[in-house]
């Protein structure tokens, strides 16, 4: 089965390395028009746009996905220039810094819950304002194993992939019955330039792996084919409100895997 985007238009927020990367340059692969953004990496996001290449059409913007004008004038410009949206992929997000609730700095887990869960929820409402009346389209939210996976010292991300998740199930509700879907990727650990040091350091990598039943880490073209799968007519057309995990088996207790 060939999955063929072809005149589909779709955005991909945090596109300028990373999965997201992946994901745009995959939707491009698979025939669709793809929105680049990058909020300070303009040269990832130059390299996003020259993998892709001249054959498709693009276009790059840049800034906040925390700040709601600037999302919206966004998107005012995909309707000017391309006349509308049929995907969103709800990808820009932060780690955060490692500390506990107890030591936090407030304004560092407001940090990112403002970006993970308001700057995709300022995203999405957009995306379905468009979406909903023309009774098509497809939301694909980026979230983490750590959406069901707690994580010591990184609450304040974990909340917010949880709660782009429950986001996620209460929209499907409002809205399948639009012929507009609603779901999530969830990956697990993912080789990326942001975990190089992981990778790079056999401790730490041994350790890594010994959390994921598959022995190995992900590669991001791996969650951009399967984002392709996800938010194509011919594969993913009956699937929303829920989110599909790709995480070489990490959600489903590993220790376990011996004993008890």
């Amino acid at each position: 089965m060939k999955l063929d985007l072809t005149g589909k238009r779709a955005f991909v927020t945090g596109s300028s390395g990373g999965i997201g990367q992946a994901i745009a340059i995959a939707l491009a692969n698979a025939g669709a028009d793809v929105v680049i953004q990058y909020y300070s990496d303009k040269e990832g996001a130059g390299k996003t746009l020259a993998e892709i290449g001249p054959e498709t059409r693009t276009m790059v913007v840049g800034g906040d996905v925390s700040d709601p004008s600037i999302v919206e004038q966004w998107f005012d410009q995909i309707d000017s220039e391309w006349g509308g949206l049929d995907i969103f992929v709800n990808n820009a997000g932060i780690d955060g810094e490692r500390q506990t609730v107890t030591d936090s700095v407030i304004e560092d887990w407001e940090g990112v819950i403002s970006i993970n869960l308001l700057g995709g929820y300022y995203g999405i409402r957009q995306a379905l304002k468009r979406m909903v009346p023309k009774k098509s389209g497809v939301i694909l939210s980026v979230t983490s194993v750590h959406e069901k996976i707690p994580w010591a010292g990184q609450s304040a991300y974990c909340a917010s992939k949880a709660g782009i998740s429950m986001l996620t199930q209460s929209l499907a509700l409002e809205v399948s019955d639009q012929n507009v879907r609603v779901l999530c990727l969830a990956p697990g650990a993912i080789k990326t330039d942001i975990n190089k040091d992981v990778w790079t350091d056999e401790e730490q990598l041994d350790d890594l792996h010994s959390k994921i039943p598959m022995n190995r880490m992900g590669e991001v073209d791996e969650i951009g084919n399967l984002a392709v799968a996800l938010v194509s007519d011919q594969a993913g057309s009956y699937v929303t409100g829920t989110t599909i995990f790709a995480d070489g088996g990490m959600v489903t207790y590993p220790s376990f895997a011996s004993g008890g």
